[in-house]
């Protein structure tokens, strides 16, 4: 003879317990702050004791909410790309939402749409995507009435939009160098796609048009260590090269090894400027002088822009920029006399 099946606790079971309205549970069960720290240790205790598990799906039923975002992304093999979705994943979860990945084959309008139909079908309540490269097809189209927000884009007044300062970046770097001495300035670019590789090397161009200093002709990369290798062993080659602004740490660090191999010395020879700080940029010999980026606060603003459209706040259009800063380490110096 089976035995029946033990009921499983409900909300009013746990309220009854911990000597509180279902109301205060359900508070609790919601992660909201309006309950005292007494309150929410009763609730979980009788949660745990009552192994009480609360039904998210009734939840979001009756409210429509799914408490849960969707992130596009064309890849993870980028820096930028994986703090940022780290930045958003945690800033998501201190406002108790839960984020969806869907990575999407090729830069294409119709890849994007056809993710964000899929994360329709997945019940999530907004998204976010990271459009660091060009579209191959067409600029952004999302349905109407999307909860979006995009990051490191040039989507302009159409959508909201998040985005490091790279221009404001990239000038502090090429204006240290100026400082210290240096007659110009060469750069190892980023991808000619990628939106922040362009903005860095405008800046770059224009900050020395701006001073009345030769625009040596740009060295690209790929955003790797190896690229940054291979345009170091170009620019080491050339005597006249005394300053280097990379477009990112990874592809800086490569360009240190060309230096170190072709025996000139950082940054009594030559001086280097990566972007991004990344956390091992200060282990780097010399350690590396760099732009440093708050992914924090970026993911932070994703965040709180497309929970502000959830809740039919206002949410301006446009582009938020986030402040850079330089940190300046051991791999700059003035040039060799």
């Amino acid at each position: 003879m089976e035995r029946p099946s033990r009921r499983e606790a409900s909300m009013a079971d746990v309220a009854r317990l911990a000597g509180v309205s279902s109301q205060t549970v359900s508070r609790v069960s919601n992660g909201h702050s309006m309950v005292s720290e007494e309150t929410r240790r009763r609730v979980l205790s009788a949660m745990k004791e009552l192994n009480y598990r609360p039904n998210s799906a009734a939840r979001a039923l009756k409210s429509g909410r799914f408490r849960t975002l969707g992130v596009v992304l064309f890849t993870l093999a980028t820096t930028g790309n994986v703090r940022t979705l780290e930045a958003i994943s945690a800033s998501a979860a201190d406002e108790g939402y839960a984020i969806t990945l869907l990575p999407v084959a090729s830069p294409t309008s119709t890849g994007v749409r056809g993710a964000v139909t899929v994360l329709g079908e997945q019940v999530v309540d907004g998204m976010i995507v990271i459009m660091e490269v060009h579209l191959l097809d067409a600029a952004i189209s999302l349905p109407p009435n999307t909860h979006v927000v995009v990051a490191d884009s040039d989507a302009g007044d159409r959508y909201s939009v998040v985005d490091t300062d790279q221009s404001g970046g990239a000038r502090a770097a090429v204006r240290h160098l100026l400082d210290l001495g240096h007659h110009t300035v060469a750069h190892v670019a980023g991808p000619a796609e990628s939106f922040a590789a362009q903005r860095r090397a405008a800046a770059w161009r224009q900050t020395l048009q701006e001073a009345g200093r030769p625009v040596p002709p740009p060295v690209g990369g790929d955003w790797s260590a190896a690229s940054g290798h291979e345009a170091g062993l170009v620019l080491a080659d050339d005597p006249s090269v005394t300053a280097v602004f990379a477009a990112n740490d990874q592809m800086a660090l490569g360009i240190l090894r060309a230096l170190h191999e072709r025996g000139r010395r950082v940054p009594e020879d030559v001086s280097v400027v990566g972007f991004d700080d990344i956390a091992d940029s200060a282990s780097f010999f010399p350690p590396l002088t760099t732009v440093h980026q708050d992914f924090a606060e970026i993911g932070r603003l994703c965040v709180d822009g497309v929970l502000r459209q959830i809740r039919n706040e206002t949410a301006e259009r446009g582009t938020t920029l986030v402040p850079t800063r330089l940190v300046v380490r051991s791999s700059t110096a003035p040039p060799p006399r």
